[in-house]
């Protein structure tokens, strides 16, 4: 017994050669590489955005006013004369951060929350989930909105407000995979020669689940934009002159009929990002998944 049980161990420490056959099976995902490349190319433009935008965030041209895309303007200017292209590149600096950091946060409270309830079990896993049912049943947006008026308006408490409502689905996925995996071979043989049950919980359980965290944080990231754009939208979010993809579709939904480069540009990167975002979590769930690092 204790023969098979050092030997499901030694499986276990071979987690290098299984992230290598992950990025293998991943590159040969050929939707899933695009909306990777997709991601990381709108990240190095957000990043690089203070230094290659081609005017000042904050320039305008009243004169010029709303103009179609042209030779100076390559995507057209807003009602103020400022250059969309530039507000959409600062833009997505806003909404990948709070897209990212809050699903991060989500992440991490989530899959916390869920791998202590589901492992613990018990009496400790009742009240965990108990107390999410009574949150999941709380208002979320007024507890957002209540965050944003008592403590002020700043991008950091955005981040944190935002992520602080979008774990529970998580928590409740991340316990449904800890219950199954559990019981399983490596789990009894880890627990069987005293491992620790954090180091169990981490080291062990949480990489096995891994699959359903990433493909549910590539669904969260968009919906985290999302709300963000109706934050800001009840002027509660980013606030002008600042921009992001959201407050720009909304701003261009106003303006549609008259100016429809305003909503077009805008509205069109946004779903381009959630389809690589879609893809590369198809594409991760595929090259994670357990049971395939088995075959």
């Amino acid at each position: 017994m204790k023969s098979k049980s050092m030997s499901t161990l030694d499986n276990l420490k071979q987690n290098p050669s299984l992230w290598k056959d992950a990025w293998v099976r991943l590159s040969k995902n050929t939707l899933a590489l695009l909306g990777l490349i997709t991601l990381a190319f709108f990240s190095v433009i957000a990043f690089l955005t203070p230094w290659i935008a081609p005017y000042g965030y904050e320039e305008q041209n009243l004169i010029l006013g709303a103009s179609p895309p042209s030779y100076q303007h390559l995507l057209g200017t807003d009602i103020f004369g400022r250059d969309m292209l530039t507000r959409m590149m600062y833009g997505g600096r806003v909404s990948l951060l709070v897209g990212f950091i809050a699903t991060g946060v989500a992440l991490v409270i989530g899959v916390s929350w869920g791998a202590l309830a589901g492992y613990v079990g018990g009496k400790l896993d009742a009240f965990m989930m108990r107390l999410v049912d009574i949150l999941y049943a709380l208002p979320f947006m007024i507890f957002i909105i209540l965050l944003l008026v008592v403590f002020g308006r700043n991008l950091l408490l955005l981040f944190f407000a935002i992520g602080a409502v979008e774990w529970l689905t998580m928590a409740r996925i991340v316990r449904g995979q800890v219950m199954t995996l559990k019981k399983q071979e490596f789990v009894e043989a880890a627990h069987s020669i005293g491992l620790p049950r954090h180091t169990i919980i981490i080291r062990h359980i949480v990489p096995n689940a891994i699959g359903p965290i990433i493909v549910y944080a590539t669904l969260t990231v968009p919906n985290v934009m999302l709300l963000e754009a109706f934050l800001s939208f009840l002027g509660l979010g980013i606030q002008p002159p600042q921009s992001s993809w959201g407050l720009l579709i909304n701003y261009g939904v106003e303006t549609m009929e008259e100016y429809p480069w305003l909503l077009i540009f805008p509205g069109l990167t946004l779903t381009i990002t959630l389809f690589a975002l879609n893809f590369l979590g198809d594409g991760l769930r595929d090259a994670l998944d357990p049971k395939i690092s088995k075959d």
